[in-house]
């Protein structure tokens, strides 16, 4: 008989409970559901009522000492970490909702003592499994358009409503949520950012906090990155657009690529462009496939939560530079953000949320699916 691995859930909110119904309807091959998680009594007894096979904890540490052989953590950031250690230090397997964190100090650390233990530590960076960025990535490495020379990412789609920062208490703070549309929204982006281009040496950024929203943290931001090579990035995003836009251009030294509306356009010098269409795909369900293969023993996770340290540090450079109004050199100082993320906290003023009229939240939900 197969061996099945024992999965557990904490965190069954909007994402939470996605994964929750994707390992229930058996999308998972190898593992079994073996409890959920949330400190929420609502939320508790909606997965009693719902679904009475699996077993519900109110504590993180309980589910994680039942025995599982993984955890998937899908709770608000600060607690990412904090959960994610205390699994590794009881030989449990993690795959973490990104970001990895608020901030990168211990980030190391942890990921170093997941290797020691010999456990699988993944994040959730599912836009890795995107057909069309891992060819861009493929043409890359490959030197198809030479020499990055320069990097556009306008990726202002990630709409949402003044109600989508209500639905949950903490949204939209730097005490609950450590940042906003950076850390929130466009970490995939960051991610795929870096992933094809690079990490930069230097980052001058502006933040904008409560620019469309009645929120304390950045809801648009423009980064600018200089590469060791002489490259130049720019990366625009914001949840304030309605009508956004995704284009990502890589121009080359001997050709460019564009990503927008579900096609790549390669360029080489002297030769026709040519495009390619996006495929179906399902990042989340294969990442978290790739989890329980790697659990087994059968292949290595490509989305390892070290990963997930280098769009954190573009994040946490970006506050940094915008709050400075300098550029920052990376790798960045670590406990100057902190001094930086402390004082945001201290001095927040406390956004009244309740005051706020028509608390329906459908307006939010229809514009959850970004456009890639």
């Amino acid at each position: 008989m197969k061996r099945e691995i024992k999965i557990g859930i904490v965190g069954v909110g909007t994402i939470g409970s996605a994964h929750l119904n994707t390992l229930l309807n058996g999308q998972i091959k190898g593992c079994v559901l073996a409890g959920a998680c949330d400190i929420d009594k609502k939320k508790q007894e909606y997965i009693k009522d719902t679904y009475p096979q699996i077993p519900v904890y109110e504590k993180y540490q309980d589910l994680i000492d039942s025995g599982l052989d993984g955890v998937i953590i899908a709770t608000p950031h600060y607690l990412h970490p904090i959960i994610a250690e205390y699994a590794i230090e009881r030989d449990v397997n993690v795959l973490t909702e990104k970001p990895f964190g608020v901030f990168t100090k211990g980030g190391a650390h942890l990921c170093k003592r997941a290797e020691e233990k010999s456990l699988v530590f993944g994040i959730m960076l599912n836009q890795r499994k995107n057909k069309l960025y891992r060819l861009a990535k493929k043409l890359i490495d490959e030197g198809e358009i030479g020499k990055i020379c320069r990097s556009v990412w306008i990726i202002t789609n990630w709409y949402r409503t003044q109600d989508y920062y209500n639905s949950d208490s903490w949204r939209g703070s730097w005490v609950g949520e450590g940042g906003g549309v950076l850390l929130n929204q466009a970490p995939h982006n960051l991610d795929l950012w870096q992933w094809l281009c690079g990490m930069p040496k230097s980052i001058y950024a502006v933040c904008k906090n409560g620019k469309y929203h009645q929120i304390s943290v950045e809801d648009e931001a423009t980064i600018f990155a200089e590469y060791e090579n002489g490259a130049t990035g720019v990366f625009i995003t914001t949840t304030g657009d309605k009508y956004g836009t995704n284009r990502l251009e890589i121009s080359g030294e001997c050709g460019s690529i564009l990503l927008e509306k579900g096609k790549l356009t390669l360029q080489r010098d002297g030769q026709k462009a040519k495009t390619y269409k996006d495929k179906d795909y399902n990042g989340h369900l294969e990442i978290i496939q790739d989890f329980v293969g790697a659990i087994l023993g059968k292949k290595k996770i490509q989305t390892p939560a070290c990963e997930g340290l280098k769009s954190l540090e573009i994040s946490n450079c970006a506050y940094l530079s915008s709050y400075k109004g300098e550029k920052i050199t990376l790798p960045i100082n670590q406990d100057e953000f902190m001094s930086f993320l402390e004082e945001m906290q201290k001095n927040e003023d406390p956004v009244s949320k309740k005051d706020i009229k028509n608390q329906s939240f459908d307006g939010y939900k229809s514009k959850w699916s970004t456009n890639w």
